[in-house]
């Protein structure tokens, strides 16, 4: 019982951090000694760090967010610094104005950095909430000469440094492909949707009974199919919606993600689907793809090298879903015969993954906040 108890607390942990990842948008333009920059921050994460809701009703206003306008740029602008050729270029603030993205609305700085010279090379220090929130990332979208550079600060790489000289269309191309990686292994929801699939590849069904597979080939083409399915239909509906060809609200494509979590997971209690787990992968990794399309349109297309980035993207994606496979298949082949795999992974993993993601649907359809972050 305790290790039921175990698992479920742990997924519960998951649910607070899938609902939706406190991420800040931060978009810097250089053009010689010119430095602008415009950095978007979520009204939700500035209430936990200095309190908007003056009147505590729950609902934050133009008036008490206009009333709180000179602390929240003071605070902003403390955990933010640049630097030129290891020079430090004050910040300004030059606009204040309010903004809402797909989960919410968001303050916007519009900001300067005085730079004596323009600099050949740039350092860049971002500590934005990290004193609470080991998960916050910050999201850079650098223009230098018509090049765009993506990336994302963490507590662990708070501080980056940039050659601007040295940006290229490699070096984006790397750059996306850093951050599709980085997304796959946040991305609890993608994580868990893969892992109901895989979860039944070392076993065949036989009068209703789990039994495990005699070969490792057995396993592995079966997991083989359903990445490769899952795979190709995200790359399908990620490049149709990062190059602006179909469109779906935010709501419905991370409650559709949700529910395909459900549903995966259901199926490993209740086998409907059986060994055709690749077609489930391609109908709902169709679903999925709109998810990474949302994160890679945050990070921003740069115009000149919009397939590059697109395609650096996506195969980042695919290499850390890889390295998950990786990791996953051969220790579920191992432990194959055990009754632990059988009763404790795959039956009560696969019912704490239903418990979890029903949290997730409810939470994204109903727009409700059941389990605190």
């Amino acid at each position: 019982m305790s290790r039921w108890l175990a698992l479920l607390l742990l997924l519960a942990s998951l649910a607070a951090e899938a609902h939706k990842p406190s991420d800040s948008y931060l978009r810097l333009k250089i053009d010689g000694a010119e430095v602008s920059g415009q950095w978007d921050i979520a009204l939700r994460d500035l209430e936990q760090a200095i309190g908007l809701d003056a009147n505590g009703d729950g609902e934050i206003t133009w008036g008490e967010l206009r009333a709180r306008q000179a602390d929240i740029a003071a605070y902003a602008l403390a955990r933010l610094s640049f630097a030129g050729d290891g020079k430090g270029c004050p910040l300004r603030l030059t606009g204040h104005q309010v903004d809402h993205h797909s989960d919410g609305a968001y303050a916007v700085l519009r900001f300067a950095a005085d730079c004596a010279a323009a600099p050949a090379a740039i350092e860049i220090a971002y500590s934005l909430f990290f004193d609470f929130d080991a998960q916050h990332k910050g999201l850079l979208n650098l223009e230098y000469q018509g090049r765009i550079q993506s990336l994302v600060f963490t507590p662990e790489r708070a501080k980056q440094h940039f050659v601007l000289g040295e940006l290229s269309a490699f070096r984006q191309f790397l750059s996306y492909g850093r951050e599709g990686v980085w997304h796959i292994w946040i991305g609890y929801d993608h994580i868990l949707f893969l892992l109901s699939l895989l979860l039944p590849a070392v076993l065949l069904r036989e009068r209703r009974h789990w039994l495990p597979v005699a070969r490792f080939p057995d396993a592995f083409w079966d997991v083989f199919k359903i990445v490769t399915s899952f795979t190709v239909a995200h790359s399908i509906t990620l490049s149709l919606a990062a190059l602006g060809v179909i469109a779906l609200p935010s709501r419905l494509v991370e409650s559709a993600i949700a529910a395909s979590v459900v549903l995966a997971a259901l199926n490993n209690l209740l086998p409907v689907v059986g060994g055709r787990r690749w077609v489930v992968a391609f109908a709902f990794g169709l679903i999925h793809g709109f998810g990474f399309a949302s994160v890679l349109a945050e990070l921003g297309l740069p115009r000149d090298a919009l397939v590059l980035a697109l395609v650096g993207f996506n195969l980042g994606v695919e290499g850390g879903q890889l390295s998950i496979v990786a990791a996953f298949l051969p220790l579920a082949y191992f432990l194959r015969h055990s009754w632990f795999y059988r009763r404790v992974v795959l039956l009560g993993g696969s019912i704490a993954i239903v418990a979890v993601a029903m949290i997730w649907l409810l939470e994204r359809a109903l727009n409700l906040k059941l389990i605190s972050a």
